[in-house]
Formats: structure tokens, C-alpha cells, sequence
């Protein structure tokens, strides 16, 4: 048990390693630094929920983001938590929001949360899978509140008129 604590803590400390390094390459604006993050068969999920395939993909596209709209722009964020799934595979979340050089502080509804898979290779732990959402949280409303009251009324009414799924 003891030697699995040990080689958990060291593997943590790795992670949180190359937390710091995807911040500091998008910081340097350096796709190269950043691409090499990443495991070669990796997938990118943009806040805008596209997605795109392959180290080489995500180097590409954030060299033309940081010759482009994102030019001199820091990666601002903190790591969350780290979990692991097996020995050599975890789940890293993370928060973070870039600050584009004309502001002093973060805005808040530039935050995002990053959900991160990272695998142990031979060249150490490397980024398999991100995907980067806006938080934005909402409130779950009650089944008796207004909007749930408002949706139950509009199902019934569109299942009487034989409207929508059946």
C-alpha cells in the first residue's frame, strides 16, 4: 500500500507538472511547446464543443490562435483535482481563463472548466483527451417551480395535438 501511496504522490506531482506546463506554453504562445502535450492520437474539445484530432491538429490550430485573435494572451488557472482510473490513466479538472493582454484581470464569464484524460507514456504523462466548457452554471429547478410547471403543460398540450415525439 505504502509504495502505491508513494508512487501516486510522485505521478500527482507529474500531473500537476504538466498542468503548469499546458498554462506556460499557451502562455509563451508557443504551439510547438504546447502540441507536445499531447499524445499523438489525442482529441481537443473547444468551449465551443468542436473538436479536433491529433497532436499535429491541436498544434496547428493553436499556432494560428496565438499568431491570431489570441496573440499574447496568458492561460490563467488552477488545477482541481486529480483521479486516477488505473495506475496510468486519470482524470485532471481543472479551471482556467485566458487573458487576452489588454485586460488586468480575469473576466469571470471567460472561466472555463477543463476536463482532462492523461495517460502515462513512454515520455511520460501526456494529455489523451480534453474538453473545455464555459462555466456557466444554472440552477436545477424544482418539479413544482414555474419553468418545470411551464414544460409539463407544454407536453401535454403538444402530445394532445400529436406534436413532437411520440
Amino acid at each position: 500500500m505504502r509504495s502505491t501511496t508513494l508512487t501516486q504522490t510522485a505521478d500527482t506531482a507529474q500531473i500537476e507538472t504538466l498542468f503548469a506546463d499546458f498554462m506556460a506554453a499557451w502562455t509563451a504562445n508557443d504551439a510547438e511547446a504546447f502540441g507536445a502535450l499531447f499524445t499523438d492520437d489525442s482529441d481537443y474539445v473547444s468551449y465551443d464543443g468542436t473538436i479536433a484530432r491529433g497532436r499535429a491538429q491541436h498544434q496547428h490550430n493553436h499556432d494560428k490562435l496565438f499568431r491570431g485573435v489570441l496573440a499574447g494572451s496568458a492561460l490563467i488557472g488552477d488545477l482541481e483535482s486529480v483521479r486516477y482510473l488505473t495506475p496510468d490513466v486519470a482524470v485532471v479538472y481543472g479551471t482556467a481563463s485566458v487573458l487576452m493582454p489588454w485586460r488586468s484581470t480575469l473576466p469571470k464569464r471567460r472561466l472555463s472548466r477543463q476536463t482532462i484524460v492523461v495517460v502515462r507514456t513512454e515520455a511520460g504523462w501526456k494529455i489523451g483527451a480534453i474538453h473545455n466548457g464555459r462555466v456557466r452554471p444554472v440552477t436545477v429547478p424544482e418539479p413544482d417551480a414555474f419553468p418545470s410547471k411551464m414544460s409539463q403543460l407544454m407536453a401535454r398540450i403538444a402530445h394532445r395535438l400529436g406534436l413532437g415525439r411520440r
